[in-house]
């Protein structure tokens, strides 16, 4: 789901060297991922929030979409991602998603406290015609350094490529989308109450609409690079 916002608020969100791009547009994706090779067919689910942004810096230059946070309910992919992908990763309770009354309806949360909810809604059949080039994905990869409180031993900008030829789309509905963030007091998110609190904070100027979409197959991200 996607929903407009204010620009300065997402501004205030970026790393030095970005820079906000076109319209201030944040979209919500939950993956429902089944079936994966590298856990022997077991899956996991994962929350993805990005917007429109460029990157500006000393040698490259890119846009695309920022992705902000990542939530995912195994710790495997969380390890994995940050560390060999650069993915900003957390982990969230996310359940499967409920489908009811032609309503698509996903959730996630920490320990008990919900801290997201998103809805598509009057879903309709759309044409599965040749879809346009998908966005390249700009993240930020940060690693603390021991010993040194609030000091950081890597900061890099890192770029996924947004071409996947390995996936294929078998089914796609649009319909109206509806995206909350909850906020939450220290005591509900002691680790992460912050990240909700900065995406509950976002207005929601205008809702942009939903999607849901099933797919086969994915990218091996062995495409990954950092950006300097």
């Amino acid at each position: 789901a996607r929903f407009l916002t204010e620009a300065a608020r997402l501004d205030a969100h970026l790393p030095e060297g970005f820079a906000l791009r076109g319209e201030p547009v944040v979209t919500v994706e939950f993956h429902y991922l089944t079936g994966i090779d590298w856990l022997a067919g077991r899956g996991y689910t994962m929350v993805q929030v990005s917007w429109p942004a460029s990157f500006s810096g000393r040698e490259d230059r890119a846009s695309g979409r920022f992705l902000a946070v990542i939530w995912e309910n195994l710790a495997d992919p969380i390890i994995t991602g940050r560390d060999e992908i650069g993915h900003p990763k957390l982990y969230a309770d996310i359940p499967p998603s409920r489908a009811w009354d032609g309503t698509h309806i996903c959730s996630a949360g920490w320990m008990g406290f919900r801290f997201l909810d998103l809805e598509v809604s009057g879903l309709r059949e759309v044409p599965l015609a040749a879809p346009a080039p998908p966005d390249d994905i700009l993240m930020l990869k940060y690693v603390p350094r021991t010993g040194a409180w609030g000091e950081g031993e890597l900061c890099q900008v890192t770029l996924t490529p947004g071409d996947d030829p390995d996936r294929t789309v078998d089914h796609r509905q649009t319909g109206a989308g509806r995206v909350r963030f909850h906020p939450a007091a220290w005591a509900d998110l002691p680790t992460m109450h912050h990240v909700v609190n900065a995406l509950a904070g976002l207005p929601v100027l205008e809702p942009r609409g939903g999607s849901v979409v099933r797919s086969r197959g994915g990218k091996s991200y062995r495409d990954q690079r950092i950006l300097r």
